[in-house]
């Protein structure tokens, strides 16, 4: 991760990160409740419901996803 870091830092990669500064903390919020929200799930319902539940999330996305990728990728 240091050598893709210290690569992508050097081309300029990550001043698209500037850019989209509301982006980027749009989804880091959102990233930050889920991981609160799923944390306390664990607590009150069980693994063995919560994995099955986030691979379907996970797949509905990944096919949403898919759906609005151009064509050839």
């Amino acid at each position: 991760m240091l050598v893709a870091f210290a690569r992508y830092s050097r081309d300029g990669s990550f001043a698209v990160l500037g850019a989209n500064l509301r982006f980027i903390a749009v989804m880091t919020a959102g990233s930050i409740t889920g991981m609160l929200l799923g944390g306390l799930l664990l607590g009150l319902i069980p693994g063995l419901v919560l994995i099955p539940l986030l691979a379907v999330i996970l797949l509905i996305s990944a096919v949403k996803l898919a759906r609005h990728a151009p064509p050839g990728v």
